[in-house]
């Protein structure tokens, strides 16, 4: 059943959910001294990440979600290495990839080390799946670019086939086929890992994630989040027309700080974020310099930037809840060299001021729940 014919509207129907989680997302950028005059090796930077995450579960932050990059400027290439030593070190944070890049990786491999982080640390594990944002990962494991379309899809369907637990049989042309096989060990999740697709924006992403039957994760990295609204209707129409029902669940990213003032927080700010924007152009064949403090407060204003004070911060984010009907907030708040001492201040305010504010003004709860 193909359903990407499904017609978008551009009316978006206002969601409620009875929970609202507030989460992390980091990438290990290689960042530098507050000064400015070090970068910080990858091992300082893996060892800073842990005190992020650890000091995010102490002020009562609900996820914490590691990328997956395997370039010069990013520490981390391997998110369940990190989320292992982040859940020994912690209590009741989830622990997520944002993304585990799936097309380059093996699904069995895959579950089965995030099912052990989640034996380990009592249920808390989660995984995202995406295509990522880089590509170093085809040529780096042995894959052809020619077929990104292909490794995805089939490493999905292997992924979702795996949560059910049993003996498997699958085959493709990506991977050896299984022949009622099974995988261990075994979650105590009544469906499997909680799974989430992570998408960037295309209705087809979208129309996945629905025919998979797993929860919906917006990357919206740029321009307004209400734009975003007639896929998360696509998605929940879609739910239904697969047959899935409705209890399933839509997250969003993006990139954001937080300091004591809004002028505080878009000083920090602005260097890291030019610079890592500059670098990526430069890469992308995007061309000109570095982006200008007028578009930087543009996105700040009108965009996906989540910059400023945690009033602001949260007034953001609850605007974004009712555009969108999301029921987690993810925080991407390491932007490029940005110093390690200016993110532990963020995580404080985030989980301190904004998380409060956000449940007051929405009037509701935060708490564990399950994800599809």
């Amino acid at each position: 059943m193909v359903c990407t014919v499904v017609e978008i509207m551009s009316i978006s129907t206002e969601r409620h959910s009875d929970t609202f989680e507030f989460g992390i997302h980091t990438f290990g950028d290689v960042t530098s001294t507050p000064d400015g005059s070090r970068r910080l090796t990858q091992p300082e930077v893996l060892r800073n990440l842990l005190a992020e995450a650890t000091l995010a579960d102490r002020v009562g932050i609900d996820v914490v979600g590691i990328g997956e990059h395997h370039r010069p400027d990013y520490a981390v290439s391997a998110p369940d290495v990190v989320l292992s030593a982040i859940g020994a070190a912690t209590e009741r944070i989830k622990l997520i990839s944002a993304v585990t890049v799936l097309s380059s990786d093996d699904p069995v491999r895959v579950y089965q080390r995030f099912a052990t982080i989640d034996g380990l640390t009592g249920g808390r594990a989660e995984v995202s799946l995406g295509r990522g944002s880089f590509i170093e990962s085809y040529p780096l494991f042995g894959y052809d670019l020619s077929d990104y379309e292909k490794l995805f899809e089939e490493k999905v369907d292997l992924f979702v086939t795996l949560r059910s637990e049993g003996p498997v049989t699958w085959t493709g042309e990506t991977r050896a086929g299984l022949q009622d096989q099974e995988i261990f060990p075994k979650t105590e999740h009544p469906h499997g890992l909680p799974t989430w697709i992570a998408v960037g924006g295309t209705p087809n992403s979208v129309v996945r994630a629905a025919r998979h039957g797993v929860g919906l994760e917006l990357a919206i990295i740029g321009g307004a989040p209400h734009r975003f609204a007639p896929l998360v209707d696509l998605y929940h129409r879609a739910l239904e027309q697969f047959g899935h029902g409705k209890d399933f669940r839509v997250a969003s990213h993006s990139h954001g700080f937080v300091a004591e003032t809004d002028q505080q927080a878009q000083e920090i700010f602005y260097p890291s974020w030019a610079e890592s924007m500059h670098r990526i152009g430069q890469e992308r064949g995007w061309g000109g310099g570095y982006p200008s403090r007028e578009q930087y407060e543009q996105e700040i204003t009108h965009g996906a930037l989540f910059v400023g004070s945690p009033e602001t911060v949260a007034e953001k984010i609850v605007r974004t809840q009712k555009q969108l009907g999301i029921s987690r907030f993810g925080l991407k708040y390491g932007n490029g060299s940005l110093a390690h001492e200016h993110m532990m201040k963020a995580i404080e305010l985030y989980g301190t001021q904004v998380k409060p504010l956000v449940l007051e003004q929405l009037g509701r709860g935060a708490h564990s729940v399950d994800s599809p």
